[in-house]
């Protein structure tokens, strides 16, 4: 019996002192991983060192002239009243360039037609072709080469009488979107934001209307997907370089009456990396006249309230080579703005010649 009491005693201890040890080791391991996690984020591994050596070209802005800017008064209003952390560096990415070859103009034919225009093109240029609608007084000037287009029709004919049941934002997304997959013009990448505005006519003008019920057409800009969690944007802050109207007309439904389409293929598998410049010296980028005014807004009297300050790549409307990142400053009345943000140490002195437009 006694030898049984024993075995029994020692038995407790061993499943007591077993549990002590499990619990002590659950609390090391949970402890090891949220310490680790705390080191990392306090503490994180720096990144490799950038792998871009090439001299990049000036980004392509607009060349838009500001008059009096070194009057404007920047005052940084972002929520906690500091300047954003910037990571050190980011990826430049390539833009392919489309060649002409012998099917050419066979294949911008292909895509007038699945457009809905007639495609026999008259030739305006050597490389740009104008198509002319079947049935409206519409016209569609391509660049055969690199396959951008601009669109657009004449208001004041009666054929393009208007009614007054506009497409919703999601219809009409959906119809323009189904209008470029005819001719196999929406690529992968285009899949980011959506963005629709109202429009109606006003003293023979296209202005923006406040709501569907007082719209007459609707327009819609698709962008460039997030690289990333990176956003796109373009030259105009209230454009991309996808848009297109829809009208819906009395005769033939909803139609695409005006649009154009500047796009550059974008390969994802080729990047380098290039060491960023730090918000402190964008800001002072902006503040000296070294960025590009997208839209500034309602600011007549130069005081320039920003509120928002972010990363984002510039999607260009002209050919470069290069997708290259900016930052993004955001203030009161629309007010937006770009700056460079590659350091300037791999900017060269040229800027690449922009491909003929359509």
């Amino acid at each position: 019996m006694a030898t049984l009491t024993k075995t029994a005693v020692v038995a407790r201890k061993v499943i007591r002192y077993g549990l002590y040890a499990l619990f002590l080791i659950i609390v090391a391991r949970y402890t090891l991983i949220v310490g680790g996690k705390l080191y990392r984020r306090f503490f994180p591994e720096p990144p490799p060192p950038p792998t871009g050596i090439a001299k990049l070209p000036a980004i392509p802005f607009p060349n838009v002239q500001i008059p009096n800017y070194e009057k404007l008064v920047f005052v940084l209003e972002t929520p906690d009243g500091k300047l954003p952390n910037l990571p050190p560096q980011a990826k430049v990415y390539f833009l392919t360039k489309r060649t002409s070859n012998i099917k050419t103009l066979e294949r911008a034919n292909q895509k007038a037609r699945s457009l809905g225009y007639d495609p026999n093109g008259k030739e305006i240029t050597e490389t740009s072709y104008q198509y002319q609608h079947p049935n409206l007084p519409c016209t569609l000037e391509m660049n055969i080469v690199t396959e951008l287009f601009s669109m657009s029709c004449d208001l004041r004919d009666e054929k393009l009488s208007i009614s007054n049941v506009v497409l919703t934002p999601d219809a009409a997304i959906k119809q323009v979107k189904a209008f470029l997959s005819r001719a196999q013009l929406l690529p992968a990448d285009m899949s980011g934001p959506a963005v629709h505005e109202f429009i109606k006519m006003s003293e023979g003008k296209l202005v923006g209307a406040i709501s569907l019920s007082e719209s007459e057409m609707i327009k819609v800009n698709l962008y460039r997907k997030d690289l990333e969690t990176i956003p796109s944007v373009a030259s105009r802050s209230d454009q991309s370089n996808l848009w297109f109207i829809l009208s819906p007309l009395n005769t033939y439904g909803n139609v695409v009456i005006a649009g154009e389409y500047h796009y550059f293929p974008l390969d994802e598998t080729r990047f380098d990396t290039y060491a960023l410049k730090t918000a402190s010296e964008a800001w002072e980028d902006l503040k000296t006249g070294k960025g590009y005014i997208a839209n500034l807004g309602q600011n007549n009297e130069g005081v320039l309230k920003i509120r928002r300050i972010y990363l984002a790549y510039y999607d260009p409307d002209v050919y470069t080579q290069y997708y290259q990142p900016v930052v993004v400053f955001e203030g009161d009345n629309n007010f937006v703005a770009y700056v460079p943000v590659i350091t300037s140490l791999y900017y060269g002195s040229d800027q690449l010649t922009p491909t003929e437009e359509p």
